[in-house]
């Protein structure tokens, strides 16, 4: 059993730091997507994040054995972990190539609570009341977000929603790998299995990608480039060091503000270099749904039964 530290303060500014960080990604990512594309953009990023967590495993000799990966259990489980995240990386890509930072940070938010549906229906873990009452309330800002949106969406038509349709993809392979990790956890240690998920991306995007484009790169295109490759390091770190120091309730609770996040990066990105990055239409209704799906996702991850410990 995990015992944190009780450190709240300091569990609580590393949760910040992640929102943040994740926050910021689909705006810097739909900037990168003016100078690269989808797959070259994607094979970036899980090249440097492969360069920098395998130089920190080389030197502190914590390199992963694969002689577990015999078992053919922990195997699938290996190659669902790998294929879930490379999948919902460009998947998640390709829907903000199409949608808006804003669309893209707001629907992605159904990943977590795909987890909990999963873990209620895979592992038979409980899913009181409460958690019933947030998930509600979550699927009810979704839809007050979108209310600008229903023609377009029920009839299916356009690039934008394409692009949602590539989220929701995203988000139900997040949930599949984040259950498959569940499991894996118990045979490796979660930066043994990010660097395999980050070697096997290098691999998989190369033939696909043009490595050359990052030499007409200018200055800000270097910088986003460098900044996505390196969030999600970072973003990570300071969320598995948050889970250190305070509840997981709390830090899911925390992570649930992103979305709010990104609109409020929005307008500044906006008032600073304006018709830089395409924002999403918002009305009132809009502004109303994405606190109403904060406070669900809030109240879902809060009302955990407290008699489960972190593992």
């Amino acid at each position: 059993m995990h015992e944190i530290s009780g450190r709240w303060r300091l569990g609580l500014f590393l949760s910040l730091t992640t929102a943040i960080l994740w926050g910021v990604l689909p705006i810097a990512l739909k900037g990168l997507l003016q100078y690269m594309d989808v797959n070259t953009i994607t094979w970036y990023r899980f090249l440097i994040a492969a360069i920098f967590l395998g130089g920190y495993l080389i030197v502190t000799k914590r390199l992963p054995s694969l002689s577990l990966l015999k078992n053919k259990r922990i195997l699938v489980l290996m190659a669902l972990t790998i294929f879930g995240l490379l999948a919902n990386y460009i998947l998640y890509m390709m829907g903000l190539n199409f949608t808006s930072p804003e669309s893209t940070q707001v629907m992605i938010q159904i990943a977590p609570m795909l987890l909990l549906i999963g873990g209620v229906c895979v592992f038979k873990e409980s899913f009181n009341a409460k958690q019933k009452v947030g998930l509600l309330t979550f699927f009810l800002g979704l839809l007050l977000f979108f209310n600008q949106r229903f023609e377009q969406l029920l009839n299916f038509h356009g690039d934008y929603t394409l692009g949602l349709f590539f989220i929701i993809l995203a988000a139900i392979l997040w949930a599949i790998y984040a259950l498959a990790q569940k499991q894996l956890l118990k045979h490796f240690a979660s930066e043994e299995i990010m660097i395999l998920i980050y070697l096997a991306g290098t691999l998989v995007f190369l033939p696909s990608s043009v490595p050359s484009l990052v030499l007409e790169l200018d200055t800000i295109g270097w910088l986003l480039l460098l900044f996505c490759g390196a969030n999600t390091l970072v973003a990570y770190g300071a969320f598995a060091e948050a889970l250190e120091h305070w509840e997981a309730s709390r830090v899911s609770a925390t992570l649930a503000i992103t979305p709010l996040l990104t609109l409020i990066f929005m307008q500044i990105t906006n008032y600073i270099l304006p018709g830089a990055i395409a924002n999403e239409p918002l009305n009132t209704m809009s502004i109303f749904g994405a606190v109403i799906l904060v406070i669900g996702s809030s109240v879902t991850a809060l009302s955990k039964n407290k008699n489960k410990h972190a593992k």
